[in-house]
């Protein structure tokens, strides 16, 4: 097997393993291509006196051009999130039970033990103990996925009432719509900060990750990766003798292409941007 220095996912021994599946990757990418667009569009409206909103104003058609990718956007969101409502909903009438989807070793919920994994990590950094094992999802995983559920709905929910405000004036007062352009706007600002910093730095940017991990793009990793970074989830599969139902071809040499350059180039732009938002704060 070639080991690529570059993706974390593909170092260590073992064959590839399965880890996301063809929907997961698809939505994921749903939400790279319309989070880029909504801030994009709707950042020159938060940062207005700064020199380059005006660029970007420019560079997405102008006013009228930016508010309707802004809206194209806000379209490709409510899809992802709705066809995700959507699986979870069948997971659960294919047989999965409320405890698996929601409490299982691979629910997204957070639970007890996420937090005694929390405070195991801050013991490992002070070397007074071992690092924490993680199973299907860390707690990392889970919080940036709460982030995204969150945020949809809030920025969602606001977005609406500013783009249907004749609509929604029929049964709401007008100080729903002040709040819902500070909520929409804040938060908004909130979510690119913390997607463009927290979880860059936690999936491509900490040690053992750097300089990318490109797992959500291929869909695979390495079993040595799956053993470094999810041992129990590994543990556990292999105990049940699924493993060789997870075996995965290796990437091919034009899937790895593209999936590098959008990874780079989604790393590089969302730097880029929390650049231009501290410049915009601090001048």
């Amino acid at each position: 097997m070639t080991t690529r220095a570059l993706n974390s996912a593909d170092r260590g021994q073992g064959p590839y393993l399965w880890r996301f599946t063809p929907l997961q990757r698809t939505l994921h990418a749903l939400v790279i291509a319309s989070f880029f667009g909504l801030v994009l569009t709707g950042l020159p409206l938060h940062f207005a006196q700064a020199g380059w909103a005006r660029v970007l104003v420019g560079l997405t058609g102008g006013v009228e051009g930016a508010g309707i990718i802004h809206r194209l956007c806000a379209l490709i969101t409510f899809g992802y999130f709705t066809t995700h409502l959507v699986s979870l909903a069948r997971k659960l009438r294919r047989g999965g039970g409320w405890k698996r989807v929601l409490w299982g070793p691979e629910s997204m919920v957070p639970q007890p033990r996420d937090f005694r994994d929390l405070v195991q990590m801050f013991r490992w950094f002070l070397g007074r103990g071992p690092r924490p094992r993680f199973d299907r999802f860390s707690y990392m995983e889970k919080f940036d996925y709460l982030a995204v559920f969150w945020g949809v709905a809030i920025i969602g929910a606001s977005g609406l009432l500013l783009w249907f405000p004749e609509f929604f004036a029929r049964f709401l007062p007008g100080w729903v719509f002040n709040v819902a352009t500070i909520v929409h706007g804040d938060e908004a600002l909130l979510a690119l900060s913390f997607i463009f910093t927290v979880h860059f730095f936690n999936v491509h940017l900490r040690p053992g990750k750097f300089p990318i991990d490109l797992v959500i793009f291929t869909g695979r990793a390495t079993a040595g990766y799956m053993r470094e970074e999810h041992p129990l989830e590994y543990e556990r599969r292999l105990a049940a003798g699924e493993l060789d139902q997870l075996v995965a071809p290796p990437v091919s040499r034009t899937a790895y292409l593209w999936s590098t350059v959008l990874g780079f180039a989604s790393l590089g732009l969302g730097i880029l941007i929390i650049g231009l938002v501290l410049w915009a704060v601090l001048h």
